[in-house]
């Protein structure tokens, strides 16, 4: 297994995301994830299917302390009573007595982040997660994060793939020690026709998604692709086998621009 070390984490590189996957689906592709060698699962309060993946966990037969799962809080819980109330009840759905990594879903400007990260340094010490994390936050916010968080974060989840340039967070997550997660590695699907990953493939015997999972493992960024097919699964994972040359890695990084995101809202932070 291959991980990325940030604060006293140990992350996996390859994730499960599970944003999407419902019901029994959802159940069935995190048993089968973990069957094939996944040891991370991605998991939100939002996306409702905490119940789901916690079953998936159970029916895999693979111990739990193998498994790195992570649940994010949404932002209506960041008042800290409501923050430890709601992650108990994730616990609850998910049917474990901690998490490894409990995230901040979103910035929310409207409770304190002071307050927030106390709450969820409190939930660590309260022995609810092992780790604590913040996930769509911005170089200026991360900054903010960590000056105001009782306990380390180890890691930052944002959206990055080769055509989002998310060089200013990856040099903020290595300035203060932590991961940077990557959601949407594949760039929801968008990068199975392109031109350089496919010419890259062809190279070293890949497909597109795979080398462009190749190249962010190899800047030390863990990856959580969303799948709900089976054979996508062991397509996502057969990665370790290979490796890109720095002029290859260089041919993706220049692929990339402020302009890439997918995912914005309107509650979103003024993004880098």
């Amino acid at each position: 297994m291959h991980f990325v070390e940030a604060n006293g984490a140990r992350i996996p590189l390859i994730g499960l995301g599970t944003w999407e996957l419902r019901g029994r689906t959802c159940a069935r592709i995190v048993e089968q994830a973990l069957k094939f060698g996944y040891r991370n699962i991605d998991t939100a309060q939002v996306y409702e299917n905490e119940r789901e993946v916690g079953e998936g966990v159970r029916a895999s037969g693979v111990r739990r302390d193998e498994i790195f799962v992570t649940t994010k809080i949404w932002t209506n819980h960041f008042a800290p009573h409501d923050l430890e109330r709601s992650t108990k009840d994730s616990l609850v759905r998910l049917r474990l007595a901690e998490v490894d990594l409990l995230l901040l879903h979103w910035p929310n400007p409207h409770v304190p982040l002071q307050e927030t990260l106390g709450a969820l340094a409190h939930a660590k010490r309260l022995g609810l997660t092992r780790n604590i994390g913040v996930s769509n936050f911005t170089v200026a916010l991360m900054d903010q994060a960590v000056a105001a968080s009782p306990e380390p974060l180890v890691c930052n989840q944002v959206e990055y793939h080769p055509y989002l340039d998310q060089a200013k967070v990856l040099d903020a997550c290595a300035r203060h020690g932590m991961a940077l997660v990557a959601y949407s590695p594949v760039a929801k699907g968008r990068i199975k026709n392109d031109p350089t990953l496919v010419r890259l493939g062809r190279i070293h015997h890949k497909s597109p998604a795979q080398i462009c999972l190749r190249w962010l493992v190899q800047r030390n960024v863990a990856a959580i692709p969303r799948t709900s097919r089976i054979e996508r699964l062991s397509e996502n994972i057969e990665i370790f086998d290979f490796a890109l040359n720095d002029e290859e890695l260089d041919a993706i990084s220049a692929m990339g621009s402020a302009g890439g995101r997918l995912t914005d809202f309107a509650f979103a932070p003024k993004w880098d």
